[in-house]
Protein backbone atom coordinates (compact mmCIF):
# COMPACT_ATOMS: atom_id res chain seq x y z
CA UNK A 1 0.00 0.00 0.00
CA UNK A 2 1.35 3.66 -1.12
CA UNK A 3 1.78 5.84 1.97
CA UNK A 4 3.55 8.77 0.11
CA UNK A 5 3.17 9.94 -3.00
CA UNK A 6 5.67 12.33 -4.31
CA UNK A 7 5.39 14.75 -7.35
CA UNK A 8 7.70 16.32 -9.65
CA UNK A 9 6.55 19.52 -11.21
CA UNK A 10 7.50 20.54 -14.83
CA UNK A 11 6.05 17.90 -17.38
CA UNK A 12 4.59 15.81 -14.52
CA UNK A 13 2.26 18.14 -13.33
CA UNK A 14 2.51 21.32 -15.57
CA UNK A 15 3.73 22.72 -18.41
CA UNK A 16 4.80 26.11 -18.65
CA UNK A 17 5.51 27.06 -21.95
CA UNK A 18 9.45 27.72 -21.23
CA UNK A 19 9.12 29.79 -18.32
CA UNK A 20 11.36 28.62 -16.41
CA UNK A 21 14.02 28.43 -19.53
CA UNK A 22 13.43 31.93 -20.68
CA UNK A 23 13.69 33.23 -16.80
CA UNK A 24 17.02 31.63 -16.70
CA UNK A 25 18.21 32.91 -19.63
CA UNK A 26 16.98 36.40 -19.27
CA UNK A 27 18.29 37.00 -15.68
CA UNK A 28 22.08 35.65 -16.39
CA UNK A 29 21.72 38.56 -19.20
CA UNK A 30 20.54 40.91 -16.55
CA UNK A 31 22.49 39.98 -13.60
CA UNK A 32 25.74 39.24 -15.02
CA UNK A 33 25.35 40.52 -18.71
CA UNK A 34 25.63 36.94 -19.95
CA UNK A 35 23.01 36.00 -22.48
CA UNK A 36 24.42 33.21 -23.48
CA UNK A 37 24.99 31.74 -20.07
CA UNK A 38 22.42 28.62 -20.65
CA UNK A 39 22.48 27.79 -24.53
CA UNK A 40 22.99 24.65 -25.14
CA UNK A 41 22.36 23.23 -21.36
CA UNK A 42 19.76 20.53 -20.93
CA UNK A 43 17.00 21.71 -18.29
CA UNK A 44 14.96 18.23 -18.54
CA UNK A 45 14.89 17.31 -15.18
CA UNK A 46 17.96 19.79 -13.42
CA UNK A 47 17.80 21.20 -10.01
CA UNK A 48 17.44 24.89 -10.04
CA UNK A 49 20.99 24.99 -7.97
CA UNK A 50 22.85 22.77 -10.21
CA UNK A 51 22.42 25.10 -13.37
CA UNK A 52 23.18 27.98 -12.06
CA UNK A 53 26.18 26.46 -11.05
CA UNK A 54 26.95 25.61 -14.62
CA UNK A 55 25.97 28.59 -16.04
CA UNK A 56 28.25 30.66 -13.46
CA UNK A 57 31.06 28.34 -14.41
CA UNK A 58 30.17 28.80 -18.20
CA UNK A 59 30.75 32.41 -17.72
CA UNK A 60 33.67 32.29 -15.39
CA UNK A 61 32.09 33.24 -12.15
CA UNK A 62 32.36 31.10 -8.83
CA UNK A 63 29.35 29.76 -7.20
CA UNK A 64 29.46 31.66 -4.03
CA UNK A 65 26.11 32.60 -2.25
CA UNK A 66 26.38 36.08 -2.84
CA UNK A 67 26.61 35.00 -7.03
CA UNK A 68 23.92 32.29 -5.83
CA UNK A 69 21.49 35.06 -4.17
CA UNK A 70 21.77 37.91 -6.62
CA UNK A 71 20.40 35.06 -9.40
CA UNK A 72 17.42 33.96 -7.58
CA UNK A 73 16.57 37.52 -5.67
CA UNK A 74 16.05 38.77 -9.64
CA UNK A 75 14.69 35.00 -11.40
CA UNK A 76 11.57 34.38 -8.99
CA UNK A 77 10.46 38.23 -10.26
CA UNK A 78 11.09 37.56 -13.82
CA UNK A 79 9.57 33.90 -13.52
CA UNK A 80 6.66 35.18 -11.80
CA UNK A 81 6.01 37.86 -15.33
CA UNK A 82 6.92 34.76 -17.83
CA UNK A 83 4.31 32.72 -16.03
CA UNK A 84 1.59 35.37 -16.75
CA UNK A 85 2.77 36.01 -20.34
CA UNK A 86 3.41 32.45 -21.99
CA UNK A 87 0.77 30.25 -22.75
CA UNK A 88 1.04 27.12 -20.03
CA UNK A 89 -1.16 24.16 -18.98
CA UNK A 90 -1.83 21.64 -16.87
CA UNK A 91 -0.96 18.12 -17.86
CA UNK A 92 -3.29 15.68 -19.33
CA UNK A 93 -4.72 14.00 -16.21
CA UNK A 94 -3.19 15.37 -13.08
CA UNK A 95 -6.15 17.28 -11.25
CA UNK A 96 -7.74 14.17 -11.81
CA UNK A 97 -4.78 11.94 -10.06
CA UNK A 98 -4.61 14.62 -7.44
CA UNK A 99 -8.54 14.58 -6.70
CA UNK A 100 -8.62 10.56 -6.94
CA UNK A 101 -5.34 10.52 -4.14
CA UNK A 102 -7.43 12.69 -2.02
CA UNK A 103 -10.31 10.43 -2.14
CA UNK A 104 -8.63 7.03 -1.42
CA UNK A 105 -9.22 5.76 2.34
CA UNK A 106 -6.24 5.78 4.20
CA UNK A 107 -5.42 8.46 1.48
CA UNK A 108 -1.60 8.22 1.10
CA UNK A 109 0.33 11.90 2.10
CA UNK A 110 0.99 13.85 -1.04
CA UNK A 111 4.44 15.80 -1.68
CA UNK A 112 6.74 17.42 -4.36
CA UNK A 113 9.99 16.37 -5.82
CA UNK A 114 11.32 18.39 -7.31
CA UNK A 115 14.36 20.44 -8.61
CA UNK A 116 12.70 23.84 -8.20
CA UNK A 117 13.46 26.36 -5.52
CA UNK A 118 10.46 26.28 -3.37
CA UNK A 119 9.59 30.23 -4.34
CA UNK A 120 9.77 28.76 -8.10
CA UNK A 121 8.04 25.76 -6.95
CA UNK A 122 5.32 27.85 -5.80
CA UNK A 123 4.99 30.20 -7.98
CA UNK A 124 4.38 27.64 -11.22
CA UNK A 125 1.88 25.39 -8.99
CA UNK A 126 0.20 28.91 -8.03
CA UNK A 127 -0.33 30.11 -11.51
CA UNK A 128 -2.53 26.66 -12.25
CA UNK A 129 -4.23 26.88 -9.14
CA UNK A 130 -2.13 23.71 -7.59
CA UNK A 131 -0.09 25.08 -5.04
CA UNK A 132 -2.52 24.39 -2.20
CA UNK A 133 -2.85 21.18 -3.14
CA UNK A 134 1.08 20.02 -1.42
CA UNK A 135 1.52 21.04 2.00
CA UNK A 136 5.29 19.94 1.83
CA UNK A 137 8.13 18.24 -0.56
CA UNK A 138 11.88 18.27 -1.40
CA UNK A 139 13.07 21.57 -3.27
CA UNK A 140 16.15 22.44 -5.19
CA UNK A 141 16.96 24.72 -2.83
CA UNK A 142 17.50 21.97 0.00
CA UNK A 143 20.24 20.62 -2.11
CA UNK A 144 21.71 20.38 -5.70
CA UNK A 145 21.80 16.99 -5.68
CA UNK A 146 18.27 15.42 -7.01
CA UNK A 147 18.79 12.07 -5.26
CA UNK A 148 19.53 14.31 -2.65
CA UNK A 149 16.16 16.02 -2.59
CA UNK A 150 14.71 12.56 -2.93
CA UNK A 151 15.40 11.56 0.46
CA UNK A 152 14.65 15.08 2.00
CA UNK A 153 11.27 14.86 0.85
CA UNK A 154 11.01 11.08 1.66
CA UNK A 155 12.01 12.49 5.68
CA UNK A 156 9.45 15.39 5.71
CA UNK A 157 7.01 12.49 4.53
CA UNK A 158 8.22 10.20 7.32
CA UNK A 159 7.71 13.52 9.54
CA UNK A 160 4.33 13.76 8.56
CA UNK A 161 3.02 10.56 8.98
CA UNK A 162 4.93 10.35 12.55
CA UNK A 163 5.81 6.66 11.22
CA UNK A 164 8.66 4.88 9.46
CA UNK A 165 8.16 4.21 5.40
CA UNK A 166 10.10 1.18 3.83
CA UNK A 167 10.67 2.27 0.22
CA UNK A 168 8.12 0.43 -1.67
CA UNK A 169 5.49 2.05 0.33
CA UNK A 170 6.65 5.21 -1.83
CA UNK A 171 5.81 6.42 -4.99
CA UNK A 172 7.43 8.76 -7.08
CA UNK A 173 6.03 10.34 -10.51
CA UNK A 174 8.00 11.68 -12.97
CA UNK A 175 8.88 12.71 -16.71
CA UNK A 176 12.30 12.37 -16.93
CA UNK A 177 15.16 9.74 -16.30
CA UNK A 178 16.22 11.84 -13.45
CA UNK A 179 13.21 11.28 -11.76
CA UNK A 180 13.36 7.58 -12.37
CA UNK A 181 16.72 7.48 -10.97
CA UNK A 182 16.03 9.53 -7.45
CA UNK A 183 12.92 7.31 -7.04
CA UNK A 184 15.23 4.64 -7.13
CA UNK A 185 17.86 6.50 -4.65
CA UNK A 186 15.20 6.09 -2.31
CA UNK A 187 14.22 2.42 -3.15
CA UNK A 188 10.45 3.81 -4.40
CA UNK A 189 7.84 2.59 -6.75
CA UNK A 190 8.72 5.28 -9.58
CA UNK A 191 5.65 6.12 -12.23
CA UNK A 192 7.24 7.89 -15.25
CA UNK A 193 4.60 10.07 -17.72
CA UNK A 194 5.64 10.99 -20.75
CA UNK A 195 3.87 14.22 -20.70
CA UNK A 196 7.20 16.02 -20.45
CA UNK A 197 10.24 16.37 -22.74
CA UNK A 198 10.61 12.57 -22.77
CA UNK A 199 8.54 9.96 -24.83
CA UNK A 200 7.19 6.98 -23.38
CA UNK A 201 10.05 5.28 -25.69
CA UNK A 202 12.87 7.20 -24.76
CA UNK A 203 11.66 6.57 -21.12
CA UNK A 204 11.56 2.79 -21.44
CA UNK A 205 15.31 1.64 -21.07
CA UNK A 206 14.94 3.50 -17.57
CA UNK A 207 12.67 0.66 -16.07
CA UNK A 208 10.07 2.51 -14.22
CA UNK A 209 7.52 0.84 -12.42
CA UNK A 210 4.70 1.99 -14.45
CA UNK A 211 4.98 3.84 -17.53
CA UNK A 212 2.38 5.59 -19.30
CA UNK A 213 1.65 8.47 -21.88
CA UNK A 214 -0.02 10.35 -19.37
CA UNK A 215 -1.77 9.93 -16.14
CA UNK A 216 -5.32 9.65 -17.66
CA UNK A 217 -3.82 6.05 -18.50
CA UNK A 218 -3.88 5.05 -15.21
CA UNK A 219 -5.92 5.60 -11.59
CA UNK A 220 -4.20 6.40 -8.70
CA UNK A 221 -6.28 3.46 -7.07
CA UNK A 222 -4.76 0.45 -9.35
CA UNK A 223 -1.45 1.75 -7.60
CA UNK A 224 -1.72 3.15 -4.06
CA UNK A 225 -3.73 0.51 -3.03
Amino acid sequence: MIRLVLFDIDGTLIRSGGAGTRAFTQTFKQVFGAPQATEGISFSGRTDTALVRECLTRIGLETTPEHVSMFFETYVTILQKNLQELPGEICPGAEEWLTGLESIHHRPEIGLLTGNIRRGAELKLASYGLWSRFSFGGYGDDHEDRNQIARVAFQRGVERLGTSLRGDEVLVIGDTPHDIACGRAIHAKVLAVGTGGHSVAELEPYHADWLVPDLRSISPESICL
